[in-house]
């Protein structure tokens, strides 16, 4: 079949799962597929899983769309949307572990379980688009890393549909449990390559009683690197960003190079923390509290460059930040306790001063012993665009023979990971 023939794939699908769930892409899917499959359950999955493998036909799944269609470098044949698997299966308030189905967004299951004064600290933009099969496949993640980690430290079980359409589960229900290979570690990240995730199992936390939200501005990046540095070690904070000037401004602050600390726990322990980081920070501190606060910090975790001519994700060892970000000329938000930062280049430069600015970073972030990874580039820009960087020749041959014993038939979201795989 030929991988990109709709109207045979609408036929052929329609067949497999009905007409209802066999549809065009809409939107941004338009880049990331020629047909859209909505299976019910993972025993549909898995058959059309058998089916792409049985006819040589490209499949990926998506959620939004968001970043199958900024990485794709021409559409997979079916796009599998797993808009109709959005339930909660099993949440367990006293056991802190929720167990859900791909589809659900991390908006609406965070609803769910803020009534028993819990969340999934995983805060990647936009929550609402974010779906869980997505939150893992791309390892998403935001301000709240600092203190709770990533979703890759925060998933605790994890089912899919891989090769023959075979039904994987690795992990449990249970928060110590060891038992097996860690599939949750080699799924997150993996980009849909591997198998389509049908179930997911996390450990949820409890809501801080109080937050707080307080920044200061310095006048250039290693001054405000210096000083988040200064109080990552001498505070337990929910969250410690170092923001660019217009980075501030979209977030609502002043401008210039600030420094965000967000203080969670009791009211005790805020007050106290509020006391130490006007203590620690510029004379012109300010910290806000309640609606206010929470509103701030929604909207530095939606900071995400919408009309950027290419955006990225580089981790450097923290020490490093500075070096890498100050002679880079860009716009970003970094999470400074731990070395990540998203980074913008102006969507006023050229496509071939784009990509030449984005190399120089790229070689900076190396020599500091780190990576970059593309997030999102114009489409004038993209084609061609390595998105990873290339890993370690030892590390590339572990990646490559994952592949292949989990896709033998290559027909997961392939040539859209890194080295092509």
């Amino acid at each position: 079949m030929n991988d990109h023939d709709a109207p045979q794939l609408v036929r052929t699908f329609t067949a497999l799962i009905g007409e209802s769930r066999i549809r065009a892409p809409r939107g941004r899917e338009t880049r990331a597929a020629s047909i859209i499959a909505e299976p019910r359950d993972a025993r549909e999955v898995a058959e059309i899983i058998r089916k792409c493998e049985a006819d040589a036909v490209t499949l990926a799944p998506i959620g939004a769309g968001r970043t199958l269609a900024e990485m794709r470098p021409v559409p997979v044949a079916v796009g599998v949307s797993l808009a109709h698997m959005a339930a909660i299966i099993a949440y367990e308030p006293d056991d802190m572990t929720i167990i859900a189905e791909p589809g659900l967004t991390l908006a609406a299951l965070n609803r769910q379980t803020a009534q028993h004064g819990q969340h999934l600290p995983a805060d990647p933009p936009h929550p609402e688009l974010a779906t869980l099969g997505a939150l893992i496949g791309a390892a998403h993640a935001g301000p709240m890393r600092h203190a709770e980690g990533t979703v890759r430290d925060l998933l605790i079980g994890v089912r899919f549909a891989g090769h023959s359409g075979r039904l994987v589960h690795g992990g449990g229900r249970v928060v110590k449990n060891v038992a097996g290979y860690d599939l949750m570690k080699v799924m997150t990240g993996s980009f849909g390559t591997l198998g389509v995730i049908t179930e997911t199992t996390f450990k949820v936390r409890p809501i801080a009683e109080q937050y707080a939200f307080a920044f200061a501005a310095y006048g250039d990046v290693a001054s405000a690197c210096a000083a988040a540095a200064q109080i990552h070690h001498a505070a337990a904070l929910a969250h410690l960003e170092v923001a660019s000037p217009a980075a501030s401004r979209a977030i609502g602050l002043r401008g210039g190079f600030t420094v965000i600390a967000g203080l969670g726990g009791s009211n005790a322990e805020v007050a106290e923390l509020s006391a130490r980081a006007l203590s620690m920070l510029a004379p012109a501190a300010k910290i806000v509290t309640g609606a206010e606060a929470i509103a701030a910090r929604e909207r530095l975790r939606d900071c995400d460059f919408a009309d950027a001519a290419i955006v990225a994700l580089i981790a450097v060892p923290p020490a490093e930040l500075a070096r890498c970000l100050e002679p880079a000329e860009v716009e970003f938000v970094a999470h400074a306790g731990c070395g990540v930062a998203r980074i913008s280049l102006s969507s006023g430069a050229n496509p071939a001063e784009a990509r030449a600015a984005l190399a120089r970073i790229r070689t900076t972030v190396g020599a500091a012993g780190g990576n970059l990874r593309v997030l999102r580039a114009a489409s004038e820009i993209r084609t061609g665009l390595e998105f990873f960087d290339q890993p370690p020749r030892a590390a590339f041959a572990l990646m490559k023979t994952l592949k292949r014993t989990f896709d033998p038939h290559g027909v997961f979201n392939p040539q859209c990971f890194v080295g092509g795989l």
